[in-house]
């Protein structure tokens, strides 16, 4: 998966190393503050690069397709930012990342955060180019359990209110995951509680296997 771009709002300035990266500071901050509230220079607010450098943390990916409540995807950005992997959010998105209740839920977490934002699922495909990728869903046939992960896995998580788009459920079929729940009246989990309990299990299994970095 290609290096997702690193928005880091408090960090020295940085000499982009490619033209495009340049080319995206502006649409990075603007997609940060939201387009309206964007500052005049984004040059000065943000340092967007591809740090070859920069420790990579836990060789797993997570993306949001559609994710539209806040304070999940601020609690999932913090959580990317514990174990080092990078996080992308798929168009469209229900709130502005410089919602409130995002920056709340990531608190200070969140400039450190690998971030990329693509503005479809064709996008996401073209730009990151994934390798081995889990779909996690109530519809899936195999549990999470069951499931074992290696490095440079994709974890792909729906919306709160609908989940994957319908398409992904034939298309996707087989690689669907399912996080067991076997109470009596339970439904699905909360967004940020499933990334949570998905991507630890990966990260276990990884660290089991001396392929992710230790505590």
């Amino acid at each position: 998966m290609l290096d997702a771009i690193h928005v880091d709002l408090n960090g020295p300035a940085q000499k982009p190393e490619t033209v495009s990266a340049l080319l995206r500071a502006a649409a990075g901050t603007a997609a940060l503050y939201g387009r309206e509230n964007a500052p005049a220079s984004a040059a000065r607010m943000a340092r967007i690069v591809r740090d070859p450098l920069r420790p990579r943390g836990t060789p797993l990916h997570v993306v949001l397709v559609r994710p539209e409540i806040p304070h999940n995807t601020g609690a999932v950005g913090r959580l990317c930012v514990g174990l080092g992997c990078d996080l992308a959010l798929v168009r469209p998105i229900g709130f502005a990342l410089s919602d409130y209740y995002v920056r709340r839920a990531g608190l200070d977490y969140w400039p450190h955060l690998r971030l990329a934002i693509h503005d479809s699922w064709d996008d996401f495909l073209g730009r990151a180019k994934p390798g081995r990728m889990h779909f996690l869903s109530t519809k899936g046939g195999r549990s999470l359990y069951d499931t074992a992960f290696e490095p440079g896995d994709t974890l792909v998580f729906g919306s709160e209110s609908a989940g994957l788009p319908e398409s992904f459920y034939e298309r996707y079929r087989d690689a669907l995951v399912r996080i067991p729940m076997p109470g009596e009246h339970a439904r699905s989990l909360n967004l940020a509680n499933a990334v949570s309990v998905a991507v630890y299990e990966a990260y276990r299994q990884l660290l089991a296997r001396g392929a992710a970095p230790g505590p």
